[in-house]
């Protein structure tokens, strides 16, 4: 965790749809929670288990290098991001053109 004031500059440096290379740093428990990505700055970068696919199988693996968007940020000190790559993406929300 990182002090309110660093938070603070570094959600200004953040907009929704911004793109960072991360690396996967931690699956807690796959299929269940969702994945921590590195994505080079103070603060952490988490994937929630509901961007995912629905089986934990298709989900990048720990060490794995891709690409990430801004998907939220507020006042928990973690950005939520989304991957950028449709393999890593849950089919139902973000595949079916709806």
């Amino acid at each position: 965790m990182v002090a309110a004031e660093e938070w603070t500059r570094v959600r200004r440096g953040l907009r929704f749809g911004l793109v960072f290379e991360g690396t996967i740093v931690k699956m807690p428990r796959p299929g269940a929670n969702g994945i921590f990505v590195d994505i080079g700055l103070s603060v952490g970068g988490f994937v929630d288990v509901l961007l995912l696919p629905e089986q934990s199988d298709d989900w990048p693996v720990e060490g794995a290098v891709a690409d990430f968007e801004i998907w939220w940020a507020d006042n928990r000190q973690q950005i939520q991001l989304k991957p950028s790559a449709s393999r890593y993406l849950c089919n139902e929300l973000f595949q079916s053109g709806h």
